[in-house]
């Protein structure tokens, strides 16, 4: 290896060790945004519904790693942050043809504005509100602290161009308590599924963290279960074993946003392939202190600072682990407030991968390090686009994108490594939330889009426990909202390393 990589190669090791410096798909993956859970993106899902196949969906999830017990004040959407989900349906890079914005308010329901808690029920005790069994009326009388939010479809700058897609009065289903105070939390989340105006449908509320992986072995300096962190051909065969790994989201529940669209309310073209990324943003006089502002491209390449009226983009998440693990750590959270289309700006990270050169190191291998256009063509550019150049002409946009005319895979044969697996409905082709996205990008960044790569992974295969009654035995929800139930307060279970 070159001297300059030996000493980039350190300097990697050096910030993985930093606590804080990263965690999971983006979880926590930036040194502000860490400090902002409301406003963390940590997965973005973008798939055709394999219910309704004529449907996309797309899902947000915040608030990483939730400890299911941590009540009394448990875990909401933040009324300051707007979530939003934006699309490039022209391939121009610039993903504002089609957005849709999601808003809370919250509210503080009677008695509760004097008691010490939030949420309290339970059947057949005089004094105390019945258990929670609705969102709204009766049964719902112990959710003291209730998310009403609604959903925007924009397609321009004029008023005329916004269209409120709600039929309703809509709430965010609110954390698992536990079975006394909500005792049967499934059929309390299914009075969250909500009609949509446009033939779709939304969720908003707690689910179980369907992301996987081995995280503190990895960022333990890439100390895996197994050196060389190479699985056995049956190994990587079974999607329904842990060969080595162990899931460390075991146990924990993330905040999603599920939003189901007509494809074609997107698009005519029965074979479009459509970029979409998902944000938060938040106002100036809310958003963490020293977070980067929000830069605009002006037409003649100049930048732009946003005005101070204006919502600032505080977190940004498309394909999986690109500011986990590409993103140098000083450059984290400007990228994170940075139009996708505006890649080009960070595009040497994809040239050439700094992860790559600390697999190297940890584990005495020669995968490329530099010229990686094939990662730039797999991340940031559409089919038939050139890799070598990032113009206004021909973008790099650091969007997931998703091929419409591939039918979805039903959840029993979906397969972990997705496109890498011959299931071509599954990552890099969008992203499902079962899709092992570390394996896949570790031999994507050795290389795998050049030749054939050993079977690089961290040895956790599926989103094991998972609760609920309509899963997979491999930890895959079979119907909407494509995320399984959350677990409970009071019943919640961790998987520890050895079990």
């Amino acid at each position: 290896m070159r001297p300059k990589l030996v000493a980039v190669s350190a300097a990697i090791v050096t910030c993985l060790v930093v606590p804080g410096a990263g965690r999971a798909a983006s979880h926590r993956e930036a040194p502000l945004i860490s400090n902002d859970p409301a406003a963390d993106n940590t997965d973005t899902y973008f798939f055709r519904s394999w219910e309704n196949p004529a449907n996309l969906v797309m899902v947000l999830s915040v608030i990483p790693s939730q400890e299911p017990s941590a009540g009394p004040n448990y875990f909401n959407f933040d009324d300051e942050v707007v979530y939003r989900f934006s699309l490039d349906t022209n391939q121009d890079g610039e993903a504002e043809d089609v957005v849709y914005e999601i808003v809370f308010e919250t509210e503080i329901r009677d008695p509760f504005k004097d008691l010490p808690v939030a949420y309290a029920g339970v059947d057949g005790v005089p004094g105390l509100p019945p258990a929670i069994t609705a969102l709204d009326g009766p049964g719902s009388e112990g959710l003291g602290l209730r998310q009403r939010y609604t959903v925007t479809k924009v397609t321009g700058s004029k008023k005329s161009d916004r269209t409120d897609l709600g039929v309703g009065p809509m709430f965010a289903v609110p954390s698992n308590i536990g079975p006394r105070t909500m005792p049967d939390y499934e059929s309390l989340a299914e009075k969250g599924h909500y009609a949509l105006g446009n033939g779709g449908r939304i969720f908003a509320g707690q689910r179980d963290e369907t992301f996987y992986i081995d995280l503190g072995a990895t960022f333990d300096t890439l100390n895996f279960r197994a050196t060389p962190p190479i699985l056995a051909p049956a190994n990587d065969a079974n999607d329904g074993a842990n060969p080595f790994g162990v899931d460390m989201f075991s146990g924990f529940n993330v905040n999603s946003i599920v939003l189901e669209v007509p494809i074609a309310e997107i698009t005519s073209d029965a074979g479009a392939v459509i970029g979409m990324y998902a944000s938060t943003s938040r106002s100036r006089s809310t958003r963490r202190r020293g977070a980067p502002d929000r830069i605009r491209e002006r037409d003649d390449g100049s930048t732009l600072v946003v005005g101070r009226k204006e919502k600032v983009q505080v977190s940004r998440l498309a394909n999986p682990l690109v500011n986990e693990l590409l993103i140098g750590t000083g450059s984290k959270d400007v990228w994170n407030a940075t139009e996708p289309s505006d890649e080009g700006r960070f595009v040497d990270f994809y040239l050439n991968p700094r992860l790559v050169a600390v697999v190297n190191t940890a584990f005495g291998t020669a995968f490329p390090t530099t010229n990686r256009t094939d990662l730039v063509a797999a991340l940031l550019k559409y089919p038939g686009q050139d890799p070598a150049v990032c113009s206004k002409d021909d973008p790099c946009a650091e969007l997931l994108r998703l091929n419409v005319g591939v039918p979805p895979t039903a959840p029993a044969a979906q397969k972990r490594l997705g496109g890498l697996a011959g299931d071509a409905a599954g990552f890099p082709n969008g992203r499902r939330p079962n899709d092992d996205v570390t394996d896949i990008v570790l031999r994507v960044a050795a290389g795998a889009l050049l030749g054939p790569v050993p079977a690089l992974g961290d040895g956790a295969h599926f989103n094991i426990g998972a609760p609920g009654t309509s899963v997979t035995a491999n930890g895959i929800a079979t119907s909407f909202p494509y995320q399984p139930t959350p677990h409970d307060g009071r019943n919640r279970r961790h998987l520890d390393p050895g079990e």
